[in-house]
């Protein structure tokens, strides 16, 4: 089987645009449609047509293009069960534990609830990829909008849980601010001292800092450490649960300068 062929690229603001493309098949699909000029642009440029785009919550940034992406391309949209009144154009909604064939390749779903209620992920294993959404990203998580700290504790800690070497697609270039937080409250981490230094060379060069891997998030990401005691001792949580230390983490980025 040929492998998928990537495409991440910047829109918006800081939104990540992401086209996957089947090279046998030329389906392609969208992971979010944050612009629909911009993923038509990009679509273009590489002569591909859209044939799905796989959302992952209803928030504005990420759906804003569903309606006019569908009537230029006639895609199939595949959103989150629970929150389908809420996805512009869906045609197929799907909850955690659902698999989705997408020619010819299986991409299974996560429940990520936290960010917002019915907030979803897709894992595809065969080209070993996570698409994240807003519930985690490179050197840290999405904010608790509409869950619970609990659910998204959970919901982060699973990716954790993937094959190291699957790469994490998030939904926005967040990695240089989340890197700043992220030596607050571990700055002896080596790994993730490398890694700063990463990330600002490549922003300083114009480039995206993702996909990381979870593999590099296990190493890096807060979020992911929270059983480190450099963490637990900076936040004064020496005993407290991973859950526990993880809402900290979760309250002091909300305010974080």
């Amino acid at each position: 089987m040929t492998p998928i062929v990537f495409h991440p690229f910047i829109c918006r603001s800081d939104n990540y645009g992401l086209l996957l493309h089947d090279p046998e098949t030329g389906a392609t699909a969208s992971v979010d449609a944050p612009d629909a000029a911009a993923i038509a642009s990009h679509l273009e440029a590489r002569g591909w047509k859209l044939t799905h785009i796989f959302t992952t919550h209803h928030h504005q940034d990420h759906i804003e293009g569903n309606e006019a992406l569908k009537q230029r391309f006639g895609c199939i949209i595949i959103g989150p069960r629970a929150e389908a009144a809420q996805i512009p154009a869906i045609d197929q909604s799907v909850s955690g534990g659902d698999q989705i064939s997408w020619s010819g390749h299986t991409l299974s779903v996560l429940n990520c609830p936290g960010h917002t209620k019915g907030h979803i992920a897709f894992h595809l294993p065969s080209d070993q990829a996570v698409f994240a959404g807003d519930t985690l990203f490179s050197l840290g998580c999405g904010r608790v909008f509409e869950g619970t700290m609990d659910e998204m504790y959970r919901s982060v800690s699973q990716f954790g849980e993937l094959p190291p070497d699957t790469r994490l697609f998030c939904g926005h270039e967040y990695t240089q601010s989340n890197a700043r937080f992220a030596l607050a409250v571990e700055p002896g981490n080596a790994a993730l001292q490398q890694r700063a230094v990463e990330v600002d060379r490549l922003r300083a060069a114009g480039q995206m800092t993702c996909p990381s891997t979870t593999g590099q998030e296990l190493a890096t990401n807060p979020f992911l450490r929270t059983g480190s005691a450099e963490i637990r001792r900076a936040l004064k949580l020496d005993s407290a649960s991973d859950a526990e230390v993880f809402a900290e983490l979760r309250r002091r980025k909300d305010t974080f300068k």
